[in-house]
């Protein structure tokens, strides 16, 4: 279990660094920021996270198309892309060389390893179904199926259970290597979630709703939807914008359609900040650094990366 460190935050809009050339943004504790290209997302690149410094450290070449995903190993010595070419690439970290390449000719609009072996992970893809692949073998071993495009797909409980998220407005909740869901989350009045973010107490993930809502739900021995926590204010209708929290759990980040950055109390749900983060289109992605807690990145359709102090 990760340890939640008391931290204090100070959140002003001072920006500190600037890359361009992106449009993804993809968080992960070994290495931050960890980007997929934009202009077509032909390559994945690797910044240096020191704030001195403004250069990339490492370019993986291998998509022909837009990089969808992108998710580090619980090792970090390799990580996993997706495509709009509809391959999947295994990257080892050190070597920038593909280590294994995968596609079933779908469209994989997210990707996770098994937390408890690196050997496996999960796609969600455009034809309605989760896929798990073993990469050893270097073949589908477990099929998963939704009514619609699976949007995400998340791990709690240890790895032992995931919920995946669809365009047919629903959540559903599965134990690792069981294609029969053991939950079904469903309301007439529930709206696409495109983007889901676990709470660092792993007690809680948080999803964009479509309706301009952060919506919350608890992830311990029941899933179930905290309707006191709920986060509003930004314009988020129609775009996927990446949720984060701050290392000690007690904030929440997220971008919008506007180009705007909005930070809520996650005790409160009160909208604590909001400034203009991005321009030219939406603000797709806001996430915290894990040692420095007053830094956030953002990424938008503008082709810039920000570090914001």
């Amino acid at each position: 279990m990760r340890t939640i460190l008391p931290v204090v935050l100070f959140i002003n809009d001072c920006l500190l660094i600037s890359h361009e050339g992106t449009d993804s943004l993809f968080k992960d504790d070994f290495n931050w920021p960890f980007e997929g290209s934009a202009k077509l997302g032909i390559l994945s690149l690797h910044w240096d996270s020191r704030f001195s410094e403004n250069q990339v450290k490492r370019t993986y070449i291998g998509h022909s198309e837009g990089i969808r995903a992108i998710k580090m190993s619980n090792t970090g010595s390799h990580f996993l892309s997706t495509g709009f070419d509809r391959y999947l690439r295994y990257w080892d970290v050190e070597t920038g060389q593909a280590a294994g390449t995968y596609s079933n000719r779908k469209m994989a609009y997210d990707v996770k390893f098994y937390l408890r072996d690196n050997n496996l992970f999960i796609a969600g893809c455009n034809d309605n179904k989760i896929y798990q692949w073993d990469i050893r073998t270097e073949q589908i071993c477990q099929e998963y199926n939704h009514l619609q495009p699976c949007n995400t797909v998340t791990f709690f409980d240890d790895g032992r259970k995931f919920v995946s998220t669809s365009d047919d407005k629903k959540i559903l909740v599965w134990e690792f290597d069981i294609p029969v869901p053991i939950k079904y989350i469903a309301d007439p009045a529930m709206h696409c979630i495109p983007s889901v973010s676990v709470h660092p107490s792993h007690a809680f993930f948080a999803g964009q709703s479509m309706d301009n809502k952060i919506v919350v739900y608890s992830c311990g021995d029941k899933v179930r939807q905290i309707t006191k926590k709920t986060f509003v204010g930004h314009n988020n209708s129609g775009y996927a914008c990446k949720i984060d929290f701050s290392p000690n759990g007690k904030y929440v980040v997220s971008g919008d359609g506007l180009g705007q950055v909005y930070f809520w109390d996650w005790k409160t749900t009160k909208c604590y900040r909001k400034f203009h983060a991005h321009d030219n289109g939406p603000c797709m992605a806001a996430v915290w650094h894990p040692l420095f807690p007053s830094r956030v990145a953002t990424c938008g359709w503008d082709g810039l990366i920000k570090i914001w102090d």
